[in-house]
């Protein structure tokens, strides 16, 4: 697989004349593909009906000539101002009640239906005009779905369409009391016209409902979105991305993958430390420069899962951005590490955001591959560097890992909706899961809730799944890999109830939950032999095998032959003794690795990535800290 290298441009705000000189640059710089057009929609349609394209015709062509490739986006994540005059109520409305107002991005509600057709026709012109242009070599749709939290909305637009969507899943509403179980606070509905939107309740909305609209919000994204795609597919054979975000999962990422052929996603390490990871104050501190060491990759392996193979960082951080709680630069050789370790994870393309920093409105302070007088900045020099290194690199591609990690995303709804307890994050826990297993040197293979064919796996684990789909228990169960399920496998029905047998109910285990409780990490349940389980403490009644157990002796992980159970969430200690536990177990080595270092095989190739702040030895080589260590094979 050829690896390329990209960046995001805004002709729009520069000066014609500079469009040349920065292509030519760009050129030079050994950048393959250019982002442009996601925010235009004012300057492309300055008044409704009133097109300008002549701009971005010139655009298109000066960096076509330079012998750039474009990456043309649908510009409907930012509507002019005039689309509110036309459509006064196509704001979307927080769980408050509050309309989500202008001036800024994302403002638009997905059930808008005629918010939805002004996208189509835009989306549609664009299509017509440049679906077979030379130069164009890929479609993005709009712009971070979800991103600002705006995918769930409660607005005008949202409660007839919810109802709709409630009217043809459940047919009647007798079925939608039953299913909800309204009879509880005579919560019961005579016809679907009755119900509401599941906020501003006295107390919590009823689960089933939240649940429910959950759901609907997601099929929402999936139904803007393919609108798009079929507009310009009626007139492009390019291939269509679109760029997700870190830690969003308000929509089924999955399912709009499957709309389209590549998978992007936005990749800010030190942002995302300080405001997703979920992170302590001490590991803020030594990774402020440099990013988790696991997150990026997380979410590389995810992305993967979601382009089923193909993928690309659209927006690759370049030093300090503007939108954290603090905002540092970043280690020098980081820029290229983070580029390198996509890369590593299968990426076809690394784009850089942006090219040259605005001195303007609100991403002024996000630095870019230039300063805003045109200077290179640091981050300018290291994808040089990684330009270089990649005219000399063999191909290569994702391979396929050994160990295997399931990721639903109606299992974070449903966590969301009922998560029991403070600190209850259904991601951070796959997420603990995925660093024990990265700590010990496993590279990792993210899979749909979907997946029944795990030949190969070695290793397949599942935490979380509250609705795990039929025959997926089976399907683990008959590959012969070593599994381990929990917690709260199975304890919610589709209907968001508790069900009967009790949860898990896993095929050929026998153990039952018999009650479960939350507590912040102060209150951590100490593990026999080490570690604790934090936030989440599940009471197991079984007759199988106790491979491990809390320090009372109650048990906390249990198995039959190869498939296991973990009643909790474990700390990072924990999770550690249970990775090379399941890992020994599935002849799989499982060797602990230095504070920072990271591996990623794939196939015919190694690397080695030291995120520490500090030189790193291992296996007899330092590397210094940003340091890389790529072994090939033919």
């Amino acid at each position: 697989m050829k690896r390329t290298l990209g960046v995001c441009y805004y002709p729009e705000h520069w000066p014609e004349e500079t469009w040349a000189e920065d292509a030519r640059r760009m050129a030079e710089l050994g950048l393959t593909w250019v982002r442009i057009g996601e925010f235009s929609w004012s300057r492309l349609e300055p008044e409704p009906g009133r097109l300008d394209w002549d701009w971005l015709d010139r655009a298109i062509e000066t960096l076509g000539a330079a012998g750039l490739k474009v990456v043309l986006g649908t510009p409907t994540a930012t509507p002019p101002r005039w689309m509110l005059d036309r459509h006064p109520d196509m704001l979307a409305v927080d769980a408050e009640g509050r309309p989500r107002g202008f001036g800024s991005r994302r403002h638009y509600c997905f059930s808008h239906d005629g918010y939805r057709e002004e996208s189509v026709r835009i989306a549609t012109l664009m299509a017509e005009r440049y679906g077979r242009n030379a130069h164009l070599g890929a479609w993005q749709t709009d712009n971070e779905y979800g991103c600002h939290d705006t995918v769930i909305s409660y607005s005008a637009a949202a409660l007839p369409a919810f109802r709709d969507w409630l009217a043809q899943h459940y047919q009647s509403v007798e079925a939608l009391n039953r299913a909800w179980g309204n009879v509880f606070w005579s919560m019961e509905y005579r016809s679907f016209d009755e119900i509401g939107l599941p906020n501003l309740t006295v107390t919590e909305p009823n689960p089933a409902h939240a649940m429910d609209f959950r759901r609907f919000s997601s099929d929402q994204v999936l139904r803007f979105n393919a609108a798009q795609v079929a507009a310009i597919r009626r007139h492009s054979d390019r291939p269509i991305s679109h760029n997700y975000m870190g830690k969003v999962t308000d929509f089924d990422h999955f399912a709009l993958g499957a709309q389209m052929e590549i998978a992007t996603w936005d990749s800010y390490p030190l942002g995302f430390l300080q405001d997703r990871v979920g992170a302590d104050a001490e590991r803020k501190r030594l990774y402020a420069r440099q990013g988790d060491p696991d997150f990026q990759a997380f979410h590389h392996d995810l992305y993967r899962a979601v382009g089923q193979g193909r993928w690309w960082v659209m927006e690759q951080q370049p030093g300090p951005v503007n939108w954290a709680p603090v905002n540092t630069i970043p280690l020098p050789g980081m820029v290229r590490l983070w580029t390198w370790e996509a890369f590593a994870h299968g990426a076809e393309a690394v784009c850089y955001f942006r090219w040259r920093q605005a001195p303007f409105a609100q991403e002024q302070m996000h630095t870019g591959l230039l300063r805003p007088d045109s200077n290179e900045a640091p981050g300018f020099a290291e994808a040089a560097a990684v330009a270089a290194e990649l005219a000399e690199a063999p191909e290569v591609d994702a391979g396929k890992a050994s160990v295997a990690l399931i990721f639903d995303y109606e299992a974070s709804w449903s966590w969301a909706v009922q998560p029991q307890g403070e600190g209850c994050d259904y991601l951070l826990l796959v997420f603990d899961i995925y660093r024990a297993l990265r700590r010990h040197g496993l590279s990792i293979d993210i899979l749909t809730p979907t997946a029944r064919d795990f030949e190969g796996y070695r290793l397949v684990l599942a935490p979380g799944l509250e609705m795990p789909g039929e025959g997926l228990a089976e399907a683990v169960a008959a590959s012969g890999a070593v599994a381990c399920f929990g917690p709260r496998t199975g304890s919610k029905t589709r209907d968001f109830s508790i069900p009967v047998p009790l949860p898990p109910a896993l095929p050929g285990l026998d153990v039952t939950v018999a009650r479960v409780e939350t507590m912040g990490r102060e209150f951590a349940v100490a593990a026999e032999g080490g570690g604790a389980l934090v936030n989440w403490r599940e009471e197991l009644e079984t007759s199988e095998p106790v491979v491990m157990s809390d320090a009372e002796g109650r048990p906390l992980l249990v198995r039959n032959d190869r498939l296991h159970y973990l009643g909790g969430w474990p700390d990072d200690a924990l999770a550690d003794r249970i990775a090379v536990l399941l890992a020994t177990a599935a002849g799989l080595p499982a060797e602990p690795l230095p504070e920072g270092l990271r591996i990623r095989d794939c196939g015919g190739c190694r690397f080695v990535f030291n995120h520490a702040a500090t030189p790193v030895t291992w296996r007899g080589e330092t590397l210094p800290p940003a340091g890389i260590s790529m072994g090939f094979s033919s």
